[in-house]
């Protein structure tokens, strides 16, 4: 199963990484964006722009987000051995949006800040990764006082929604214009992150990865049950942080630069599985990985409309995908606890 699943999903991806090249709103011929990907001159200037400056890196912040969001449910869910687990849970992406929140609702003068950042975004991807940082860090602290994983749970969701009612009285003192760009920026975009700021999002990004690829053994120790990883010489303590902390800087990046991902992290673990039959984390997570890149190029794909310049928000497409996805999930399973 495994010498056939890998060859298909690279190939489904590098399939989905093509058409994200050459479909868009703008006709290109798919000879021109070859052309073009080859340095080639070609008849019109715009077509180079949109190929390079916006589908190109769009498509790649596509696939590294979708990765990043598909591991850290893999993480959270054998973590916490609750298949319901996602990278939203322990509130770190709504660290994120307060930050975001304060910076965009009552910052007087946004735009002469950013005149001085790298990049036009500088300022609201330093103010996600410092609010989701906060957080990252309270549910840290409460990692060393709270030895049951449950009860870390139930803090992470009280966290989460102490967030977001602090987000909820910001909105409600908001200015209506500025309410509206935030209510944007939480819709999710894949087009956020420029071709300037694509390097330290994959730097973000791939760190992120390699460090959840080095928790693969640990992790396979934990669904065996702590005691036992414990008796195999498995530091729980150690590993608690490291999760945490993995999954907590992939939610926190990823928010950061494309806005809250709904769905992606907590249904793409579950299509692994049921592909892969398997919860061995050797072959799971690669799987979970090259998954979550390729939803991820799906969904991009499905918000623009065919025939039409209309584009559809990220995260109704995502909804639309991974709630049907969660619901066959918990109708079709005995017990909803399937961790072997």
């Amino acid at each position: 199963m495994k010498l056939v699943l890998y060859p298909t999903l690279i190939s489904l991806l590098l399939l989905l990484f093509t058409l994200s090249l050459v479909y868009g709103a703008v006709y290109i011929p798919t000879s021109s964006v070859i052309d073009i990907l080859l340095g080639k001159e070609i008849e019109r200037a715009a077509w180079q722009s949109i190929v390079l400056q916006s589908r190109l890196p769009q498509a790649i912040t596509a696939m590294l987000a979708g990765a990043s969001l598909g591991v850290s449910g893999l993480l959270l869910q054998t973590f916490f051995r609750n298949p319901l687990a996602g990278p939203s849970i322990l509130g770190v992406s709504d660290g994120a949006n307060l930050g975001v929140a304060l910076i965009m609702l009552f910052s007087v003068n946004l735009e002469h800040l950013n005149r001085y950042a790298a990049s036009g975004y500088a300022v609201t991807i330093l103010a996600a990764m410092s609010g989701a940082g906060i957080i990252l860090s309270i549910i840290l602290y409460f990692s060393f006082k709270v030895r049951s994983n449950v009860m870390l749970l139930i803090i992470g969701i009280m966290v989460g929604y102490l967030t977001s009612s602090l987000i909820s009285i910001l909105n409600y003192y908001a200015a209506a214009d500025k309410l509206r760009n935030y209510v944007i920026w939480g819709l999710g975009s894949f087009s956020s992150v420029t071709l300037e700021q694509l390097p330290y999002f994959s730097a973000c990004t791939l760190g992120g990865l390699v460090f959840a690829i080095m928790l693969i053994k640990p992790l396979n120790a934990l669904l065996l049950g702590e005691n036992y990883a414990a008796n195999l010489g498995v530091r729980i303590n150690l590993v608690r942080i490291q999760i945490l902390f993995c999954t907590g800087f992939l939610t926190a990046a990823t928010t950061a630069f494309c806005g809250p991902i709904s769905f992606i992290g907590l249904a793409v673990p579950h299509i692994a599985r049921m592909t892969l039959g398997s919860s061995d984390h050797k072959a799971l997570l690669p799987v979970v990985l090259l998954s979550g890149a390729a939803v991820a190029l799906i969904c991009n794909l499905l918000t623009i409309l065919p025939g039409t310049d209309i584009t559809l928000p990220l995260n109704a497409v995502t909804s639309l995908i991974g709630a049907p996805i969660i619901i066959y999930i918990i109708t079709n399973r005995r017990n909803i606890h399937f961790f072997n």
